[in-house]
């Protein structure tokens, strides 16, 4: 079977691509391979922080891999968080401190559109291949649910009525930003997207 690394320190996310990808490709993280090194995060867009991680792996273990940034844009806060969606409420920040920050500063606002991106960046060869995926939705007054990561208990995706983390990972996975993105890579390794 096929190894690409994954260029996360994040469980969730390592479980949820590994999820997706089933067992056609082997998923290795950071903490598999020993690599304990936060890698840094310094781009003023997704793709940028997509590519700095893979790249950074890639230049230090020779192998292939892949790296995402995912960002929630909140229409009325002018697409913020965005690319600091994981430290919106401070560097060592909670998921729970980000959401209380975000819920705050929603307070009162009509227009609740939102939407989640990633951008994958595979480093294949030595040679870059983007994939993106994106999920329209609003954003809650509250929390619902208790699975998922992050701002899914304050996010209800379009047609849908409830949040990701009130969704089971397999319902979660057919529609979200990430879900897309990676079905877009397995396509790709696969074979069918070439």
């Amino acid at each position: 079977m096929r190894e690409i690394i994954f260029a996360t320190h994040n469980k969730h996310k390592t479980a949820e691509i590994q999820q997706v990808i089933n067992d056609k490709v082997k998923i290795i993280s950071l903490d598999a391979l020993g690599e304990s090194k936060d890698i840094p995060e310094t781009g003023d867009t997704l793709k940028e922080n997509a590519q700095q991680k893979a790249a950074y792996i890639y230049e230090k273990y020779g192998k292939d891999c892949f790296a995402d940034d995912t960002g929630l844009e909140v229409e009325a806060l002018d697409n913020r968080p965005g690319v600091y969606s994981a430290r919106y409420a401070g560097e060592k920040c909670s998921f729970d401190d980000n959401i209380d920050k975000l819920l705050e500063e929603m307070e009162g606002k009509t227009n609740r559109k939102a939407r989640f991106r990633t951008v994958i960046c595979l480093i294949e060869g030595g040679k870059e291949k983007y994939f993106e995926g994106e999920c329209r939705g609003v954003i809650t007054t509250e929390r619902y649910g208790k699975k998922g990561f992050g701002y899914d208990p304050v996010f209800i995706p379009d047609g849908y009525g409830e949040s990701f983390a009130e969704m089971s990972g397999e319902e979660k996975n057919k529609i979200s930003h990430r879900g897309i993105a990676t079905r877009k890579l397995i396509n790709y390794l696969l074979g069918k997207d070439k």
